[in-house]
């Protein structure tokens, strides 16, 4: 997660940073929004729908606010050092703080993380193009409703030309700012499918389909007490935005501007968490499946309503498509350093950069293809790696203080921050573990 100080125009790993000598400034304000919440809005909007039925609406809308206010507060606990220090990367910010330990464990951190919501991302194409059957019932994809069951419909073949004809380009890209394009359709088909979602709820309420809301947990219906946490991984997931925070600061016309980008990408998506969260219950309730995607196979009593079930299907199918480059970016850099940390990976190493390229692409395809179940991810991530990197090592870099400048307030919200993560985490690995027990 390298940058180096941008300082007559010096190259940093893996996109040069010097600035757009034609227009004389660097990425703007809006770039930063897009990217940001383009690497926020992934695959966990899928299963917050899923949390709803576990928790109920009202508290599903406390926990949304509550995880995105702490992760706001320890994005500013991270740009706060950043000023201050004499890193521009949250390696570096951890190497200042626990030296080189507390650097590589970030990296360990970023590349499970980042490769496990990279697979997620193709396994959940793959059942939007080719269905899924890993719970038992079958679900069809797409491609299968369209062509019927083929060789070439299959998850293994459809996959395999998206990561070939899609990503493998979007990848070639070096500058993280020259995804920006890609990144707002992406946010623009985010939206779309909250509103399509939206408008089949409404209509189905208005004729009287929908499914009845559970405003609270039901615990006289098997919900335990530990279950509701197993829903903080999720949340937490989809909020992940902490290993793009510098690439893209880096790229700023002005680096100050990336606490307001950080602030309106948040609010975006709290608005988008919860319209999706609360119209996908509303439309499936307790049917609802751990990738609302697969539940848009129903058959439909008109030729309007499956073709909106097809482009919810494929709008985020192709969100996704344009979300990946971005969280593949902060990978690629992480790995790159892991293996070669004096070495740095500078933007006219064409070979080392598309052979890194294509081998990560080689592992997360293989991975989509062989689990094709996104909730066990999300439960491992969301309670071990992602906790560390969006919780736990900011709030420890402003415990640690290296640089004598946090303030009190500061170091007491650090503490609620690491208790908020260590404590639902732990709650949510012993659910998790007794449910497993339990359906043995």
């Amino acid at each position: 997660m390298t940058t180096e100080k941008q300082d007559c125009g010096s190259l940093a790993p893996l996109l040069p940073v010097e600035q757009d000598e034609r227009s004389g400034r660097g990425g703007s304000i809006s770039g930063a929004i897009f990217n940001i919440s383009t690497g926020m809005v992934g695959a966990g909007i899928m299963s917050i729908p899923a949390t709803f039925k576990v928790l109920g609406v009202i508290p599903s809308f406390f926990v949304i606010l509550l995880v995105g206010y702490f992760v706001e507060v320890t994005v500013d606990f991270l740009l706060k050092y950043t000023h201050s220090g004499e890193s521009d990367s949250y390696g570096g910010l951890m190497a200042e703080s626990f030296g080189k330990f507390g650097s590589v464990a970030l990296q360990i951190c970023v590349m499970i993380t980042n490769l496990g919501a990279l697979i997620i991302y193709l396994i959940i194409i793959g059942d939007v193009l080719s269905g899924n059957n890993s719970d038992g019932s079958v679900h069809l994809g797409t491609l299968q409703e369209w062509f019927g069951i083929h060789w070439w419909t299959s998850r293994a073949f459809s996959v395999l030309v998206v990561v070939v004809f899609v990503m493998l380009p979007l990848l070639s890209l070096k500058r993280i700012d020259s995804l920006r394009h890609a990144s707002a359709i992406s946010i623009l088909l985010a939206v779309l499918f909250v509103v399509i979602c939206s408008m089949m709820a409404i209509h189905a309420m208005w004729e009287g389909k929908t499914q009845k809301l559970r405003l609270v947990p039901d615990f006289s219906h098997g919900v335990s007490f530990s279950e509701l946490f197993t829903t903080i991984p999720v949340f937490a997931t989809a909020f992940g935005c902490h290993v793009n925070v510098h690439p893209i600061r880096a790229e700023l016309g002005r680096p100050s501007d990336m606490t307001s980008a950080v602030r309106i990408s948040l609010i975006l998506c709290v608005v988008i968490y919860f319209a999706v969260g609360f119209f996908g219950y509303l439309l499936f309730g307790d049917s609802i499946m751990a990738d609302m995607l697969v539940n848009f196979d129903q058959a439909s009593d008109s030729l309007i309503g499956t073709a909106l079930n097809d482009i919810v299907r494929l709008s985020y199918a192709i969100h996704l498509m344009l979300v990946f480059p971005v969280m593949n970016y902060s990978l690629r850099v992480n790995v790159d350093e892991l293996f070669f940390p004096k070495r740095p990976l500078l933007a006219t190493e064409t070979l080392r950069f598309f052979s890194l390229t294509c081998i990560l692409l080689a592992f997360i395809y293989g991975g989509a293809v062989a689990i094709p179940n996104i909730w066990y991810f999300f439960q491992f991530m969301g309670t071990t790696t992602v906790m560390c990197i969006m919780f736990i090592f900011p709030s420890s870099i402003v415990l640690r203080d290296a640089h004598n400048i946090s303030t009190t307030r500061e170091k007491i919200l650090a503490v609620l921050v690491i208790i908020f993560a260590i404590g639902t985490s732990s709650v949510a690995i012993y659910s998790n573990i007794a449910i497993y027990i339990a359906n043995k």
